[in-house]
């Protein structure tokens, strides 16, 4: 008997939420739906300079010995230019052997590179020429990777959020306008894709690095794109 009324009061309930859903798509007001993308570009205040010592000889131990010692000079050069807040790092470390592949026989080790990776953060852009100059000049002869940032992203996004939301609600309102209407209020607002561009200058070495060091490198920033969106969903009414 306990287990007829428990499953009775169950489907009671069941049919009774089935309804309220039926009477809530029946009452749903009506409502249109846009979204908004914003694109701002902002100058950057950051830069990020990975700088190899590459050496080579015939055995390990050589190889290694040679690139700590030009390193330690780049990095003692390196070190004068850079301001407060500035950092210099190890990036990465490898010591490997080089083959020779003889047509019908095993390979031979033939001697060992050595690559060494620093990694300069610096917030004075006016220094980044400076700062290649100086590591090619003191033993660098590689750039694996230079890159200008924002040291706080958030402040970027949120103006580029606000610029998406602005622009999804003129949408909106003038699809509304259309139709006779108007946006009586906001149902959702939600986001969507976000993004910060930073820029990447391409990988240098041999003979452009032989260029750059006949001359003062000229470094030309450039602008950082950051992207936003959102769609927006807002009720309609009668004007």
């Amino acid at each position: 008997m306990k287990t007829l009324i428990v499953l009775v009061g169950t489907l009671l309930l069941t049919l009774a939420i089935a309804r309220a859903q039926e009477m809530e798509r029946g009452t749903r007001p009506p409502s249109v739906t846009a979204n908004g993308e914003a694109v701002i570009t902002v100058e950057p205040d950051q830069a990020e300079i990975d700088i190899g010592v590459v050496t080579q000889a015939k055995n390990a131990p050589d190889a290694a010995r040679e690139n700590a010692d030009k390193l330690s000079r780049v990095m003692s050069e390196v070190k004068k230019l850079l301001g407060k807040g500035d950092e210099v790092k190890t990036a990465s470390y490898s010591l490997n052997p080089n083959y020779r592949y003889p047509q019908g026989g095993k390979p031979e080790i033939v001697g060992y590179t050595a690559t060494n990776i620093l990694r300069i953060k610096t917030g004075g852009l006016a220094n980044v020429g400076k700062l290649i100059d100086a590591s090619m000049q003191s033993g660098a002869n590689t750039i694996h990777r230079l890159a200008f940032n924002l040291k706080d992203e958030h402040a970027a996004q949120l103006q580029a959020l606000r610029l998406a939301s602005t622009k999804a609600k003129a949408k909106a309102e003038e699809m509304a306008a259309a139709l006779g209407l108007k946006i009586v209020r906001v149902l959702s607002l939600t986001e969507g894709n976000r993004g910060v561009r930073p820029i990447i200058m391409p990988q240098a070495r041999g003979a452009q690095m032989e260029a750059m060091a006949a001359a003062p490198t000229p470094v030309e920033a450039g602008t950082i794109e950051v992207r936003s969106s959102v769609t927006l969903t807002g009720e309609l009414g009668t004007k």
